[in-house]
C-alpha cells in the first residue's frame, strides 16, 4: 500500500500560525482596497474543496469532464514523454482523480512512478493521496503550501538525470490575471530543468450563456462555494459576516475574456474581523471580487507559455467541452 508520505513541509503548529497570519493580512489588504477583493485560493478550505468537487459534477460545468476525456484519450501520448521510472508533479490537483488516469496507465504498463502533490488544502492532499494509493508501483509525496514553495520542495527531491512532468490542470491558470499568469509560468520554468515538461489545462472561450450557467448554476452550488468564503472568515478570523446579506453574482467580461465572480452586499453594513483586528464597512450593492476565470483561444495558450520560454510540444482539444491540454518543454 502506498501512503501519503508528507502532508506538510513544516511543523504543523508553526505552519498553522503562519497560515492564520497570512489569511488575516491578505483579508485586510483585500477588503480595504477599492474595489474590495479576496484571493481565490482562500475558497478552498475543507468545505470549499468538497463543494468544488460537486461543481465539477454539475451538467453545466464541462471543464472537468472535458479534461478527463482528453487525458483518457491522449494518455499514451502523454505517458510516452515520461522517463522510466516516471516523475509527475501536480500543482493543485484537487482529489487526484485526473492524475489517477495517468498513474493507472503507468501501472497498466508495469511502470513505476513518483508523484508529487502540491496543494494549499490539507483535505485535497489527503483525498488525492488516497486516490493515488491504489497502485503499489506509485509512490506519493505531498507538499502542503503555495505552488511556488511546493514546487521548490518537489524539485529539490528530483533525481538528477531523470526528467519530470509538471501538471497544472483544471484551467487553474485562468484564475490568474494575465500578468500574474506570465509571472507564474516564468517561475515554473525557472524551477524546472532541461528535459522537464509542463502539461497545461485551459478552458477555451465559449458562448456567454454556457459560461454563465457554469459559474451560476441553477442548483446554487457555485453560489454556496463562493459564499462559503465568508463562512471560513467567520470561523478562522472570528468575523461576523451575515451570510444571507451577501449574494453571489457572475459577470462575463468579454473584453478581458474572463468570468468574474462577486459577493454583493445586500445592505449597508459593518463587518468586524477580530482575528484580523479590523472592521470593514460595506455600502449596499458593494462587491467583493472573489475569483476570475480567464478563457482562452488555442493560440493564446501557446503564446502565453512561449513568453515564459517554454517550447511548444503538442496540443489536444476536446471540442464538445471546448477545453485544451497543451504540452510544453521546459526552457
Amino acid at each position: 500500500m502506498t501512503a501519503l508520505e508528507a502532508v506538510s513541509d513544516r511543523p504543523a503548529a508553526a505552519g498553522q500560525a503562519t497560515r492564520d497570519e497570512a489569511l488575516a493580512r491578505d483579508v485586510v489588504e483585500g477588503l480595504t482596497r477599492s474595489p474590495k477583493r479576496l484571493a481565490a485560493k482562500y475558497l478552498y478550505d475543507a468545505l470549499g474543496s468538497h463543494l468544488f468537487e460537486a461543481i465539477c459534477e454539475l451538467p453545466w460545468y464541462p471543464i472537468t469532464r472535458g479534461e478527463r476525456a482528453l487525458l483518457t484519450r491522449e494518455r499514451d501520448a502523454i505517458l510516452a514523454r515520461l522517463d522510466d521510472p516516471a516523475t509527475l508533479v501536480e500543482l493543485g490537483g484537487g482529489n487526484g482523480e485526473k492524475l489517477a488516469i495517468l498513474t493507472a496507465g503507468l501501472a497498466a504498463q508495469d511502470r513505476a512512478a513518483t508523484v508529487h502533490l502540491i496543494d494549499i488544502s490539507e483535505t485535497a492532499l489527503a483525498r488525492a493521496g488516497r486516490t493515488l494509493a491504489r497502485h503499489s508501483s506509485i509512490a506519493v509525496r505531498g507538499h502542503r503550501g503555495s505552488y511556488a514553495d511546493g514546487l521548490r520542495a518537489a524539485v529539490a527531491e528530483l533525481q538528477p538525470g531523470r526528467s519530470a512532468m509538471v501538471l497544472f490542470l483544471g484551467s487553474n491558470i485562468g484564475n490568474l490575471a494575465p500578468s500574474e499568469a506570465d509571472r507564474f509560468l516564468a517561475d515554473v520554468g525557472a524551477a524546472l530543468r532541461p528535459g522537464d515538461s509542463l502539461l497545461l489545462g485551459t478552458d477555451l472561450v465559449k458562448p456567454e450563456q454556457e459560461l454563465m450557467l457554469a459559474y451560476d448554476d441553477p442548483l446554487g452550488v457555485t453560489a454556496a462555494f463562493n459564499r462559503n468564503l465568508l463562512v471560513r472568515l467567520n470561523r478562522e478570523l472570528d468575523a461576523d459576516f451575515e451570510i444571507e446579506q451577501f449574494a453571489h453574482r457572475v459577470v462575463w467580461n468579454a473584453q478581458e475574456s474572463r468570468v468574474e465572480s462577486y459577493l454583493v452586499s445586500q445592505a449597508e453594513q459593518t463587518v468586524c474581523l477580530p482575528g484580523a483586528d479590523h472592521c470593514i464597512r460595506f455600502a449596499e450593492g458593494e462587491t467583493i471580487w472573489t475569483e476570475s476565470s480567464h478563457k482562452y483561444r488555442p493560440d493564446d495558450v501557446v503564446d502565453m507559455a512561449a513568453r515564459a520560454g517554454f517550447a511548444y510540444g503538442a496540443q489536444w482539444i476536446e471540442p464538445a467541452a471546448a477545453f485544451a491540454l497543451t504540452l510544453f518543454d521546459a526552457p
